[in-house]
């Protein structure tokens, strides 16, 4: 990479695409909503349960320029979902401007573990335990996704819940290599909390990206 390209990456015009695509959001608070998928590479984070480890080292996925990731993506959806990856690992301002600019309502999914940058409608918070989100993002926070691998994972979501505003909408979400082992826990949980609601990987028994 020229330093002028660097520039750019720092600068938030150009960023790792590891993949675009128009779809159906199949998680959270918007699922079954058509939106258009914007895939960022470079992730430390490091779950190990993560689907998409081949999105975590960015080097693998050259920088594109944000006009042409916008130009795909607003010529399909007029919603956009930001994931990764981690997107706050770059700046996300430059592109959310852009997309703002042809009236694109925008969503992210992060876990928070970088500074927000950025235009947003909607803000998914997905905490991880081994890098907590940045306190600054709570507040601003719609909708709460943890992923639950574990029995104490129910313990590591009620102490973020904490940390959301009251309208925060609260989402636990079977990790699926274990869904069959652990649905019934999270449907018994939240029977007993109801504040939550689950989240379920629907695009996976749909069968598409």
């Amino acid at each position: 990479m020229t330093e002028v390209e660097q520039k750019a990456v720092e600068d938030g015009t150009l960023l790792p695409i590891m993949e675009d695509f128009y779809t159906i959001q199949g998680e959270g608070h918007h699922t079954g909503l058509a939106s258009y998928f914007i895939r960022i590479g470079g992730c430390d984070v490091g779950c190990h349960w993560c689907d998409v480890k081949e999105s975590w080292d960015p080097d693998l996925h050259p920088p594109k320029p944000i006009d042409e990731i916008v130009s795909k993506a607003t010529a399909n959806s007029s919603t956009v979902v930001i994931t990764g990856g981690e997107p706050l690992t770059w700046n996300m301002q430059p592109l959310t401007e852009r997309l703002k600019s042809y009236n694109a309502r925008i969503h992210i999914e992060t876990s928070g573990a970088y500074e927000l940058t950025g235009i947003w409608d909607w803000i998914c918070l997905s905490p991880k335990k081994n890098k907590l989100p940045k306190e600054a993002i709570y507040p601003l926070a719609d909708e709460l996704k943890v992923i639950i691998f574990n029995k104490h994972d129910f313990k590591f979501a009620e102490e973020q819940r904490q940390k959301v505003g009251q309208d925060c909408l609260l989402y636990l979400q079977p990790e699926w290599s274990v869904r069959d082992k652990m649905m019934p826990m999270i449907v018994d949980y939240i029977m007993k909390e109801p504040a939550w609601r689950i989240s379920l990987q629907t695009h996976k028994y749909l069968r598409i990206p």
